[in-house]
């Protein structure tokens, strides 16, 4: 690569990544080369002249600075690639290790030596790979708050990654600002023995963070799972379902009269949350960064609205923009069906306006089609269109997601049913194998409906009743 005035900073550090870190060796103001907003922005135009003012270095100095780096770097690209491999190869091994039971602070001093930096993107791979070679999720899981610590004097020195004001990260980050105000909250009212109701009213709204997750889950996770990371995902996943059913385990011990919440559960669940914002700003919203292209992010923050907010609205000045416009319709051509015709918006309407909420999922088991009711009882977002159903449910419940699928496609069932108690309600769920004319498996249609007021019905109500 020609390295000269002209050169564009962003192209720079993508031939040559090691140089990220010597250029904020050779000076602090380089520290927004760490930012991946930055790189993106300002990155893809700065170039190496820019640059040199930006530092307050000499264009000269600079330049050779760079070059001498380099040619030290033994041919750039190709050695800095065959070092990121081998540098996998040490953080599994490091990993495997800790999962084989070694003490945590000789793998530290191991990662110190070996390695000393490592980027979130890094250990997202890390943890990709380590469950595509056979390590359980559920393991990865069980220590996946070691994990962190083996890596965070490294990924302390990373700065935090900032957003725009109503970019996705943003709203998720200022959703974690509320959720730490609330966590102080209860730990001063706990210090002072205070007044347990008001102290039960903290953990009700800390709960909301309940959203907070369904907005990764169906926004975030599947656009990174089309990128290929899916193992982080799933995990931090189930990490979430454990925060919720801390949250069920507190508002059980506080059923009874008189009875207040746990101590020792309330400490798992404060913890459990504190330990998942670290993991987002430190791991997951950086990795995110680096790997969604705008479009992508315009498609998170479009879906958002669907699924709401925890305690907050997204700040203006950010605007998405799409990688490409939806293609729109001339004309209305109505659909022949087996028993009439209907055009796209009728189609859209009558599935829209029924009493059910419903999800088709096709024979290739992945998700094409929800229906958008006002008041869907379990949320869903344009995110999941095109994600396989199994990615689309908690990792505890992937196992029956596919059992029920493999019967279906083998015909060996055509249909199954579920109730549960939700929020309340009591809500019953369907799933049918839908079949061509022919016997054909073309995919599994759900069907959820909120039967609270069904199943309270006595005598009649006809027709002539109606007013």
């Amino acid at each position: 690569m020609d390295i000269s005035e002209k050169t564009k900073i962003d192209d720079l550090l993508s031939n040559y990544p090691f140089l990220e870190d010597l250029l904020v060796e050779k000076s602090p103001k380089f520290k927004n080369l760490k930012n991946p907003i930055m790189r993106k922005t300002i990155g893809k135009v700065a170039t190496l002249k820019q640059v040199a003012g930006i530092g307050n270095i000499p264009l000269p100095e600079l330049i050779a600075f760079i070059k001498k780096a380099v040619e030290t770097h033994a041919g750039g690209t190709r050695e800095a690639v065959r070092d990121a491999a081998e540098k996998q190869e040490t953080l599994k091994g490091i990993i495997r290790d800790l999962h084989a039971g070694e003490d945590m602070e000789v793998l530290k001093q191991r990662f110190r030596e070996l390695v000393k930096e490592v980027s979130p993107s890094e250990i997202a791979a890390m943890e990709q790979q380590l469950i595509e070679e056979g390590l359980p999720e559920t393991e990865v899981k069980r220590l996946c708050d070691v994990h962190v610590q083996v890596f965070k004097e490294s990924l302390e020195r990373h700065e935090i990654p900032g957003a725009p004001p109503g970019h996705p990260v943003h709203t998720f980050m200022k959703e974690n600002r509320t959720a730490e105000k609330i966590m102080a909250d209860m730990d001063a009212l706990i210090s002072s023995k205070a007044d347990a109701g008001e102290l039960e009213g903290l953990i009700e709204r800390l709960s909301r963070i309940h959203i907070h997750y369904l907005r990764k889950e169906n926004q975030l996770f599947p656009l990174l799972e089309a990128h290929g990371i899916s193992g982080p995902s799933s995990v931090m996943w189930a990490i979430h379902d454990d925060i919720r059913a801390l949250f069920k385990k507190l508002a059980q011990e506080t059923k009874a009269p008189g009875k207040t919440a746990g101590t020792k559960t309330l400490e798992e669940l404060l913890t459990a949350v504190k330990d998942m914002i670290y993991k987002e700003e430190h791991i997951l919203f950086p990795m995110a960064l680096e790997t969604l292209s705008d479009g992508e992010w315009a498609k998170v923050r479009q879906g958002e609205e669907e699924i709401g907010y925890a305690w907050i609205t997204p700040d203006e000045g950010w605007t998405p923009k799409p990688d490409t416009a939806p293609p729109q319709p001339a004309v209305a051509q109505k659909i022949p069906l087996s028993t009439g015709a209907l055009t796209p918006e009728q189609v859209d309407a009558v599935l829209t306006h029924l009493p059910v909420d419903l999800t088709f999922v096709d024979e290739k088991d992945r998700v094409a089609y929800y229906s958008a009711g006002k008041d869907r009882i379990f949320p869903r977002s344009p995110g999941v269109i095109g994600r396989e159903v199994s990615r689309c449910h908690p990792p505890k419940s992937i196992d029956v997601v596919e059992k029920i699928l493999k019967a279906f496609r083998s015909g060996e069932k055509d249909s199954a049913a579920f109730w549960i108690r939700f929020k309340g309600r009591m809500i019953f769920i369907q799933y049918f194998a839908v079949r061509a004319s022919d016997g054909t498996y073309k995919g599994c249609l759900e069907a959820s409906q909120d039967i609270t007021e069904i199943q309270q019905l006595e005598g009649e109500r006809r027709l002539l009743n109606w007013d």
